[in-house]
């Protein structure tokens, strides 16, 4: 079992060790964008 002294504490950019490049916050409303549209063609046929 481990011996709970020795826990390793990262900071968050640390633990993370990558970069957040902010694209969700386009890829999400555009996506949904497109799918209600594409939502909205079918049952306007």
């Amino acid at each position: 079992m481990a011996d709970p002294n020795d826990r390793i504490e990262l900071n968050t950019d640390e633990a993370r060790a990558g970069s957040t490049p902010h694209m969700t916050r386009y890829i999400l409303p555009i996506s949904l964008v497109l799918i209600i549209v594409i939502f909205a063609v079918m049952v306007l046929r």
